[in-house]
């Protein structure tokens, strides 16, 4: 890969990994209503899952999913369904015993299926493989097999320190947080978050 190529690379990644998004905010959500080393958790499952979606990308299974009309509807159907699930969950947690009582509880296993339930991640990774595994003739590029394996490994440093980054911000609000009723405000202002990524993921 090419000096361009990789910087481009890089420059996407920056982008599309710190940008807000459902990651992101449940990695503030958990890290402000747990405390940052409950988060760290989902912030490795993100980038577990993300990795072994652009793998099965890289084999063509994006491609199927986001091809075939029923399938993408149901992967879209069933992310916008979970996250709606969590938005409810994290609305209705007000105080931190609460959740620590597993009213919000996102498991390892559950962060690296969200990333298989997200069909924004799905035409993202579509776009990494048409960008820089394939040619513009639509072939694949020069050794397919090591452009994948660098941005495998450029996408799980930048999904989990794009994580790890809102996780932090999320801890350190926490003792603030604590106080009265602005954490159940600050969950409310999350899940809507959460339900307006979930509208907007109907109208890829």
């Amino acid at each position: 890969m090419s000096v361009p190529e990789l910087t481009a690379l890089l420059l996407f990644c920056t982008a599309m990994s710190f940008s807000p998004g459902p990651n992101t905010t449940l990695s503030t959500a958990l890290a402000a209503n747990l405390g940052l080393r409950r988060a760290l958790r989902f912030c490795f499952a993100v980038p577990t899952g993300w990795t072994l979606l652009m793998l099965a990308s890289g084999l063509g299974l994006g491609a199927l999913i986001t091809g075939v009309p029923a399938l993408r509807w149901g992967v879209t159907l069933l992310g916008v369904a979970y996250m709606l699930w969590l938005a409810w969950k994290l609305s209705r947690a007000g105080q931190l015993a609460e959740v620590d009582s597993a009213r919000l509880n996102v498991t390892f296993w559950q962060g690296v299926g969200l990333q298989f339930v997200n069909i924004k991640a799905w035409m993202l990774a579509l776009t990494l493989s048409a960008g820089w595994v394939v040619n513009a003739a639509g072939q694949p590029a020069a050794n397919p097999g090591e452009r994948l394996a660098i941005i495998c490994a450029v996408m799980m440093l930048f999904a989990f320190t794009s994580n790890f980054v809102y996780a932090v911000l999320g801890s350190l609000l926490r003792q603030w947080l604590a106080q009265g009723s602005r954490l159940l405000w600050f969950n409310r202002a999350l899940a809507l978050v959460l339900v307006v990524t979930a509208v907007w993921m109907l109208t890829l």
